[in-house]
């Protein structure tokens, strides 16, 4: 039996049919799920999850991985480890591009300090966040956002649970985003960075992402409108425009403007108090 194979067997044996809404009948030879059970609740077939339990097949797609880490009802840190049993001994990733940057150059920060007290930001192809005004922190800090090291606009939109409280608009910034992480990725000339993203969200998130896969790949807008939750001001609604730096950089500066004079006087109350806080 392989370490992958084991880890799943363990945590079918350790969640119960109450936890996942199935009758818990007397008659149970079995500790936990069955394997019928679980690959009912997964999709899979019983002789596919016999398989991976048995270790005869070692590298299941990220969807299946999401799947079962849905139907076992895995926390963040199991499914994190679901994801790198099933990477182990697969090969090191062959980048189709250079690696990611998670710095800027000095010009850009600069500019950055010219935009405050405006929120804006710039964002790598992985969507990490490498760089912000303080303008956007006030914005982002609040609601999670900046959580991680680094924070990343996809692992919070995906698998934080706070970020549908701060996007009213969740299901279409989720769509949107995994539009564009296939169009990154897809084909054998994509970035093989942004696949390993794909894969690792498709275990982290589970259903929520792979659902939003089988739909068509698009660029991700580069203007449009924004909602957000503040717990201070409440909700803002944000015109966004972005700048694509070098091509060299692949990185993506955005800014955020007010899109009505709510959002504007509410912008101006967070950085008052700032200001007042700091005098």
């Amino acid at each position: 039996m392989s370490e992958l194979g084991e880890y799943l067997r363990g945590r079918r044996e350790a969640i119960t049919p109450a936890q996942v809404g199935l009758p818990d009948g007397p008659r149970r030879r079995t500790p936990g799920l069955r394997r019928s059970e679980l690959a009912t609740l997964a999709g899979v077939s019983v002789e596919y999850l016999t398989r991976l339990e048995q270790g005869r097949d070692r590298h299941p797609s990220p969807q299946v991985l999401g799947a079962l880490a849905d139907a076992l009802h895995l926390d963040a840190d199991q499914r994190f480890h679901l994801h790198l049993l099933a990477k182990d001994g697969s090969g090191p990733i062959c980048a189709g591009r250079a690696v990611p940057a998670s710095t800027v150059r000095p010009t850009v920060r600069a500019l950055l300090e010219r935009l405050e007290p405006a929120p804006a930001y710039v964002v790598n192809r992985l969507g990490s966040l490498i760089a912000y005004t303080a303008g956007f922190r006030r914005l982002a800090g609040p609601v999670g956002l900046l959580d991680g090291d680094p924070p990343s606009l996809h692992r919070f939109l995906f698998t934080d649970p706070r970020a549908r409280a701060a996007y009213p608009d969740w299901e279409r910034r989720a769509d949107e985003a995994a539009a564009a992480l296939r169009f990154e990725s897809r084909g054998g000339g994509g970035d093989e960075h942004t696949r390993e993203l794909v894969d690792w969200l498709s275990v982290a998130a589970g259903a929520p992402f792979i659902q939003r896969l089988s739909r068509p790949p698009a660029l991700a807008a580069s203007t449009g409108v924004d909602l957000l939750v503040h717990p201070e001001v409440g909700e803002l609604r944000l015109a966004y425009e972005t700048l694509d730096l070098p091509a060299g950089d692949y990185q993506r500066l955005v800014v955020y403007l007010p899109a009505d004079g709510r959002t504007e006087a509410a912008l101006d109350a967070l950085t008052n108090e700032v200001m007042v806080a700091t005098f």
